[in-house]
C-alpha cells in the first residue's frame, strides 16, 4: 500500500490528488510542519516535520514524503512522475517524447516558479500582506512570475493542457505550483489562457474530493 506522509494543508496535497486520480488505496500519516507548532520537539507536540520518527523517514525534515510497499520518496513533484510511470494510463505519457515534455514543465514549474509563488502564499499565511515588508515581498514575487505567466499563457494558445488534448501528470504538477499565487487575480487576467487551463484543471473530481478533505483540517 502507498503511505503518504503528509497534511493536505501542505505540497503533499499534489501526492494525494495524484493517488486520488489513479484511483489508488492510500494510507495517510499526518505529519504537520514544524514551523506551525509551538514547541515541535515537546513530548506531546503533535507528529510533525521535526519529531524523530519522521526524521528517519525523511532526513531533509520536509513533507511530503512517501513509502510505497518500502520504496522510501521525497520531493513531491518527483513523487506523481514517479507514480504515473509506475501506473499507466491517460495521466501517464505515451512516448519518450511526452516524458520529456513532462520532465521538462515539472522541473521548470520548480525552478521557475514555485519559489515566487511560495513566498507569495507565505506572505498571507502571516497574514502579512497588508503589511509594508509583505506588499513588497508580493510585488517582487509578481515581477519575477511575469515571465513563466506569458511563457504558459503562449504555449496554451493552441491546446487546452500542456501536452495537448488530454490531462497529464504535468498539468497536475504545473497547477499545483500556480496555485500557490492564486491571490492574485490580476495576473491571471493577464494571462485569460493561464486562467481557462487551471480552472479546468481544478474542476477535475479528484482534486476537489482532495480540497474537501484539505478544507477540514485544522490548525
Amino acid at each position: 500500500m502507498l503511505t503518504i506522509y503528509g497534511v493536505y494543508r501542505s505540497r503533499a496535497a499534489r501526492n494525494y490528488w495524484m493517488a486520488e486520480e489513479l484511483g489508488l488505496e492510500v494510507k495517510s500519516v499526518p505529519v504537520i510542519q514544524a514551523r506551525r507548532v509551538a514547541e515541535p520537539l515537546a513530548a506531546d507536540a503533535p507528529f510533525n516535520t521535526a519529531s524523530a520518527p519522521f526524521r528517519a523517514v525523511n532526513p531533509m525534515g520536509f513533507i511530503p514524503a512517501i513509502d510505497d510497499d518500502g520504496f522510501v520518496m521525497t520531493e513531491s513533484l518527483a513523487i506523481n512522475l514517479y507514480l504515473a510511470r509506475k501506473y499507466p494510463g491517460p495521466l501517464s505519457a505515451q512516448s519518450v517524447t511526452e516524458e520529456g515534455a513532462m520532465l521538462q514543465w515539472t522541473t521548470w514549474a520548480a525552478t521557475e516558479v514555485e519559489p515566487h509563488a511560495v513566498r507569495i502564499i507565505l506572505t498571507y499565511d502571516v497574514k502579512a500582506e497588508d503589511s509594508d515588508q509583505g506588499k513588497a515581498t508580493i510585488g517582487a514575487a509578481r515581477v519575477a512570475l511575469r515571465t513563466p505567466f506569458s511563457v504558459l499563457d503562449a504555449h496554451l494558445s493552441n491546446r487546452d493542457y500542456i501536452l495537448g488534448d488530454r490531462f497529464t501528470v504535468a498539468d497536475l504538477n504545473v497547477a499545483e505550483v500556480f496555485r500557490y499565487a492564486m491571490s492574485q487575480s490580476a495576473m491571471f487576467e493577464a494571462a485569460p489562457r493561464v486562467r481557462a487551463w487551471l480552472t479546468r484543471c481544478q474542476a477535475r473530481p479528484a482534486f476537489k474530493r482532495v480540497m474537501a478533505i484539505r478544507a477540514q483540517e485544522t490548525d
